[in-house]
């Protein structure tokens, strides 16, 4: 389940402003059961759609992303990227069809949200046919396709905004959010603060989207930790090669590892509950 920021960030960060080493990683804490996560049901689809606003040129994010699934799927979960089309060809993911520990990238023909959403809901049946241990679908979405009030704006339940904690990026997450909360009202957004190198950068930095998304929207997001600034996140997007593998000990992969646990908790318990 989602949790506050301050709740995991000694898990994984690698003696920052004093906390533990990164070989001290303990196992996250079960969901709470009283957490604010609302109850929108995830339309009896067995697997849940997560979707993440990452930009046709976002090399970064769309790398976080496919390394997400890879380690969600570490952990036994079924993981499928869905994302247009037009994304074939182009230097956002890796070859289609099924990759490291199962991991599914799939490019869809949808050229609006309906579509996009359609596509992924089918998949979420078909794959979970093969899957004991539940699973994420996650989802591409060209930021365009929210901003101009798409009619799938209202099939948007749960989705990941990929922040670094530059005021500019968070302000463009806050408009992500405002245009997602125009056209849905109860929906679940979650962040997760990317390329800091302290915990205090981290921590303003959510602080400060939090409140001001409380204050001008009303809306508790759900934090879902931060991923650590690492050389090795670069040297795996140049050698296409998830960096898990090619860095198991990095600090990156112990991050990543962490924000994706956390993911697949509120992800069986969106099925489970």
């Amino acid at each position: 389940m989602p949790r506050d920021l301050a709740d995991v960030l000694h898990y994984f960060l690698p003696e920052i402003d004093g906390v533990e080493p990164a070989d001290a990683i303990v196992d996250v804490p079960a969901p709470n059961p009283s957490s604010n996560r609302s109850s929108i049901p995830e339309t009896n689809l067995p697997l849940p759609i997560l979707g993440l606003p990452i930009g046709d040129r976002d090399v970064v994010r769309s790398a976080l992303a496919w390394n997400l699934a890879i380690e969600t799927a570490r952990l036994g979960a079924s993981t499928v990227i869905v994302t247009p089309s037009s994304d074939h060809g182009s230097p956002l993911w890796p070859e289609p069809g099924r990759g490291p520990l199962g991991t599914e990238l799939v490019f869809c023909p949808a050229t609006d949200l309906d579509g996009l959403y359609k596509i992924a809901g089918e998949l979420a049946c078909s794959r979970a046919d093969h899957s004991r241990r539940g699973g994420i679908v996650f989802v591409r979405i060209p930021p365009a396709w929210l901003s101009g009030g798409e009619s799938g704006s209202h099939t948007i339940r749960w989705l990941l905004l990929l922040t670094s904690a530059n005021r500019k990026d968070l302000h463009e997450a806050f408009e992500m959010a405002r245009s997602l909360v125009a056209t849905n009202p109860k929906v679940e957004i979650g962040v997760t603060i990317h390329g800091v190198t302290t915990i205090s950068e981290a921590r303003n930095a959510f602080e400060h989207l939090s409140r001001v998304s409380l204050e001008q929207l009303g809306l508790v997001l759900a934090s879902y930790s931060l991923l650590v600034d690492d050389l090795h996140v670069y040297r795996a997007i140049a050698a296409q090669r998830p960096i898990g593998l090619a860095h198991p000990q990095a600090p990156a992969t112990r991050a990543l590892q962490d924000v994706a646990r956390l993911l697949y908790e509120d992800a069986r318990s969106r099925v489970l509950g």
